[in-house]
């Protein structure tokens, strides 16, 4: 198929490199002339604006926007709501919050206009491994995007099926999944989110307490200098607690055992507190998730290894850089 990526950071560039390695025609459009440059060099089409972009696609025309939530997404929105017609489509894949998928909805509709709103997981190794979809909206227009998801998807790959799944069909195990309607797709990727700011929570301050098994407060006798790449790399090979972000911890602690290159400045991009609030305002325990959310604010005041664990997996899985305190 052919649509506009709208939006050409580490996220909307591979995902463009990905589909157009699935044989669809991408429109590219960035503030960033080079950018877009770079990829046309690649194959996909230029554009000189989003508007130029809109005008190179035909009839139902499928707009892509890869920008940060907020204030970015909102402008690109709604200029594709005044340029676009009735039976296009928007697909929103960044992070926006699902509340602001429904109000988006409800105003390109007067015009005719479907909203689709996609989840995105898979970082900087996306390109490659795929990416895991997450996605809400009416199922016309879904299904008009489908092809597009199921190239950007992972696919089944050679993970083990889930007992029973063959009878369950579906596309969840293809990697990518039509939640329900406008904002169920962004409303689960924040979940995600949620989730995951917990489950690195919990190997960062598993590794600080490794790290400092060989404190002298402690008796002679049960102190131990623990080679912590090495643990993680066992804990690969056949552990419970074995997953990707595993994964990029141990590649983390074997290139940098003190992980002098991080400094713990801890950032966090939004689902998080959209979680906590979910929560709260469906009166449903989630303390792990908050705690963990706290611990990201308190990380820019006061550093312990444990954020330096947590701002290497950033780093690893999402290319996410440091923010000074300054």
């Amino acid at each position: 198929m052919k649509l506009a990526m709208i939006g050409l950071g580490k996220m909307g560039s591979n995902m463009t490199r990905r589909l157009m390695r699935g044989g669809h025609e991408v429109v590219v459009s960035d503030l960033d002339a080079d950018t877009v440059k770079t990829l046309a060099g690649e194959g996909a089409v230029a554009s000189r604006s989003i508007e130029d972009a809109v005008a190179k696609l035909e009839p139902p025309r499928v707009a892509w926007v890869m920008v940060p939530a907020g204030r970015a997404t909102e402008s690109v929105v709604d200029t594709l709501g005044r340029i676009l017609d009735d039976g296009d489509i928007v697909v929103d894949g960044g992070n926006s919050y699902y509340k602001d998928d429904i109000r988006h909805a409800e105003t390109l509709r007067t015009r005719g206009i479907r909203f689709v709103d996609c989840g995105t997981s898979g970082g900087v190794w996306g390109i490659d491994r795929g990416y895991c979809l997450m996605i809400g909206g009416d199922r016309d227009a879904v299904e008009h995007v489908a092809p597009a998801f199921r190239t950007l998807a992972p696919g089944r790959g050679d993970i083990d099926r889930t007992p029973g799944r063959g009878k369950a069909g579906g596309t969840a195990e293809e990697g990518w999944l039509h939640c329900g309607p406008v904002g169920a797709g962004h409303f689960v990727k924040m979940v995600h989110n949620g989730i995951e700011y917990g489950v690195m929570q919990a190997y960062a301050e598993g590794f600080d307490i490794l790290r400092n098994a060989e404190t002298e407060n402690r008796p002679e006798s049960q102190r131990f200098d623990l080679n912590l790449a090495d643990v993680a790399e066992v804990w690969r090979r056949g552990s419970v607690i074995g997953s990707w972000l595993l994964d990029l911890a141990a590649a983390a602690l074997l290139e940098s055992p003190k992980l002098e290159d991080y400094e713990g400045w801890v950032e966090d991009s939004g689902e998080g507190r959209w979680t906590v609030e979910a929560a709260v305002e469906q009166a449903v325990s989630a303390e792990v998730i908050t705690s963990a959310l706290f611990t990201r604010f308190r990380s820019r005041r006061d550093h312990t290894f444990a954020e330096r664990v947590l701002s290497a997996m950033r780093y690893k899985f999402g290319g996410h850089a440091e923010k000074s305190g300054d």
